[in-house]
């Protein structure tokens, strides 16, 4: 007899999936470690990250899916909206499906009942699978997922684990448990640098010097003044999901061995810290994070951040444990350590001291979805 937990490996495998981004839950504690042994995997953080990191495996040829307890969605909705319905970039997720079932947790209880009116409303697919029996639906639920563009989540209640005799997760013995340590080698400007420059002064400095670089870009105005500094094919250009640039950008340099830069803003970090917390875990050395910090949300009327005063995001990185970081307030500091950190080889984060203002750059004259293709096409002929 093949355990659930067992048939969805193979089904996984079956269906060509070839990364796993995963947070856990109780109703799944037994199939989570087969994950680990059969797939690449990211251990997320924040539901929303690996909607980020899925979207980056998928455009650079990968085939990733997510596995969550449900009430993730209610964070992931957004970011499935804006980024995959309107760019067209599939996503399976595997959700475990609280609150319906034999829930003893009572607040699971009100969005486990909704969630597939929630789904259905915001127009997404779903599948229930309530038995195991129906766990063969997640072959369909994979293969439509990549065949529409589109994400397709799989309801998976927790009577389909019930019968299992699955036991690949034990309870870990105290002696047993990993000791807690990290070692942090700090690098920091130990000085204020005062803002000589505005965003578009540094994303036009970086956009002269891009040869086969792949980059993303945060969405709003500067997306507009990296296209109108210098349009190519391998830029990816967001218009929507703020605070996933840097999660788009590590799934992408998780994938392929070319370099990857990502434009990522105060505002956009502030909001989702948590993605520089898998970047500084994966570590991968083909990524730069160029932050462009100019303490204001200058999209929507350059309203003030709280990296004006109160946060500095150099430290924030270095925190989430990437080790190499820098601060540079001049266009001439810039390039010269983005050339540094291309070299390196290594995760490196760029901090751009900024004045806020924006110039008038023209809009994108492509949609996302004509955006994304082109880019994942570029991506696909340079394999070649």
């Amino acid at each position: 007899m093949v355990n659930p937990e067992e048939e969805v490996i193979a089904i996984m495998k079956k269906t060509g999936i070839d990364l796993a981004a995963t947070l856990p839950c109780d109703r799944i504690k037994n199939l989570l470690p087969l994950i680990s042994e059969n797939f690449p995997e990211v251990k997320l953080t924040r539901e929303e990250n690996g909607v980020g990191i899925c979207a980056g495996i998928y455009l650079a040829g990968g085939k990733p899916m997510m596995l969550i307890q449900s009430t993730g969605l209610g964070n992931m909705i957004n970011a499935l909206e804006s980024l995959n319905v309107t760019c067209k970039i599939p996503l399976p997720i595997l959700t475990s499906w609280r609150g319906v079932y034999k829930e003893n947790i009572e607040a699971q209880v009100p969005m486990g009942v909704h969630l597939p009116g929630i789904l259905e409303g915001a127009g997404l697919a779903y599948t229930i699978i309530d038995e195991a029996e129906k766990l063969p639906l997640l072959e369909n639920v994979i293969l439509d997922a990549f065949e529409n563009s589109r994400p397709h989540i799989a309801l998976v209640s927790p009577k389909v684990w019930e019968a299992s005799e699955c036991c690949a997760w034990e309870t870990p013995k105290s002696p047993d448990l990993p000791k807690k340590e990290k070692i942090c080698k700090f690098r920091l400007t130990q000085k204020i640098l005062e803002p000589r420059m505005i965003r578009n002064d540094a994303i036009s400095a970086v956009a002269a010097e891009l040869d086969g670089e792949i980059t993303v870009t945060n969405l709003g105005v500067p997306c507009k003044e990296l296209y109108a500094a210098r349009d190519r094919d391998l830029n990816f250009y967001m218009f929507g999901s703020m605070g996933l640039v840097s999660s788009i950008g590590l799934g992408l340099a998780l994938r392929t061995d070319r370099q990857v830069v990502v434009f990522d803003g105060d505002g956009s970090l502030l909001m989702n810290p948590n993605a520089l917390l898998e970047v500084g875990k994966e570590a991968p050395e083909n990524l730069t994070i160029i932050a462009l910090d100019n303490g204001a949300y200058g999209s929507t009327g350059s309203q003030e951040t709280c990296s004006l005063r109160y946060i500095d995001l150099e430290i924030l990185a270095n925190a989430c444990g990437i080790q190499s970081t820098y601060k540079v307030n001049t266009a001439e500091e810039l390039v010269c350590q983005y050339k540094d950190s291309l070299s390196a080889r290594q995760t490196s984060f760029i901090h751009v001291i900024l004045r806020p203002g924006n110039t008038k750059a023209p809009n994108i004259p492509m949609s996302p979805e004509e955006v994304t293709k082109r880019f994942k096409e570029s991506l696909e002929a340079k394999k070649l």
